[in-house]
């Protein structure tokens, strides 16, 4: 079961990094982009470390005061989430 969390992990936050560095790619050219609705539900699926890392590598979205603060926000609940049922299957 724990594999296939991971493996999980691995591939959504890979989305949400490509994503973002999609859209930046997109905004430059002036074509048609990925929504704002898209990457936080992208990071809230469990891809905001991958969010996060693409945000700052590729600068894109470091102005929008929702990103700055709600995806550090989405991954520290997520952290908690992990937190909270990994004290439980210890028990």
């Amino acid at each position: 079961m724990n594999r296939y969390i991971y493996i999980y992990l691995i591939l959504i936050n890979s989305a949400a990094f490509c994503c973002m560095g999609l859209d930046k790619l997109r905004a430059v050219k002036g074509e048609w982009r990925i929504s704002e609705r898209s990457l936080f539900l992208l990071a809230a699926a469990g891809g905001s470390a991958g969010a996060l890392a693409g945000m700052f590598l590729f600068r894109h979205k470091t102005k929008h005061m929702s990103f700055r603060i709600g995806l550090p926000l989405i991954l520290l609940l997520q952290l908690a989430a992990a937190l909270w049922f990994l004290s439980r299957s210890v028990r």
